[in-house]
């Protein structure tokens, strides 16, 4: 049987550095979903600070619905942007796999906010027990309805920790900034009310996810521009 063919110190640094050109060359990160997710976080908090400050309604309509309707492009780029990488490095199979169990758990965040006071109000009444409150300025006792409290600064949190874990993994400055932000500003909704929380979520997408996405935008079309001369 003939030998198998070793390859030489030179070839295989040769081989090495092929490969690793490969990798970087399939990496293409756009930015479409981080402008996405930053433009309608943004929109959304800003529209609720206003609809706070200005005391107006729109209805049964809840603005942050669009959150919900946002999933849809959001699983066309995913699938469209997976569909043009031919090379999946481990990074970029633990950055999926980060902002996945992200998604997974503001679900998860949203329904313990809507279902968890509900159930508490149902169990309080299988044992015979109405919660009341008293308004100190005029006396009237009334049924208080249980409510997380602070349910916007733990979103904040959430947040940040993928916006953060991406930056410090890829090295990439708009990111990290962008969630140490949003850390600063969990701390600062620890003391304000839910109208400017609401800014704060605002102020905290177009941080965390537009600006980065933006000059990811940038750089990647400046990429393929470079590709295509």
């Amino acid at each position: 049987m003939a030998e198998e063919k070793k390859l030489t110190e030179q070839e295989s640094l040769q081989l090495i550095t092929e490969m690793i050109h490969k990798v970087k060359s399939s990496f293409h990160e756009s930015g479409t979903s981080a402008i996405l997710w930053g433009s309608i976080i943004g929109f959304c908090g800003l529209f609720s600070f206003l609809q706070f400050q200005f005391q107006f309604s729109t209805g049964w309509f809840d603005v942050w619905l669009l959150t919900f309707i946002a999933i849809l492009p959001q699983i066309i780029i995913s699938i469209r942007e997976t569909r043009q990488k031919r090379i999946l490095t481990y990074e970029e199979t633990a950055m999926n796999a980060i902002w996945l169990v992200f998604g997974i758990s503001i679900f998860a965040l949203t329904f313990y906010n809507n279902a968890v006071p509900k159930i508490t109000e149902s169990f309080y009444a299988k044992e015979g027990i109405e919660l009341l409150q008293k308004n100190i300025a005029t006396g009237e006792i009334t049924t208080f309805h249980p409510f997380v409290l602070s349910i916007s600064s733990v979103y904040l949190i959430l947040y940040a920790v993928p916006t953060l874990a991406t930056g410090l993994a890829r090295k990439f400055k708009p990111m990290t900034f962008g969630g140490i932000i949003c850390y600063l500003f969990f701390i600062i909704s620890c003391f304000t009310t839910y109208k400017y929380d609401m800014l704060l979520h605002s102020l905290a997408g177009i941080f965390c996810w537009l600006i980065p996405g933006l000059i990811l935008r940038r750089n990647y079309l400046k990429g393929n521009a470079c590709v295509n001369v």
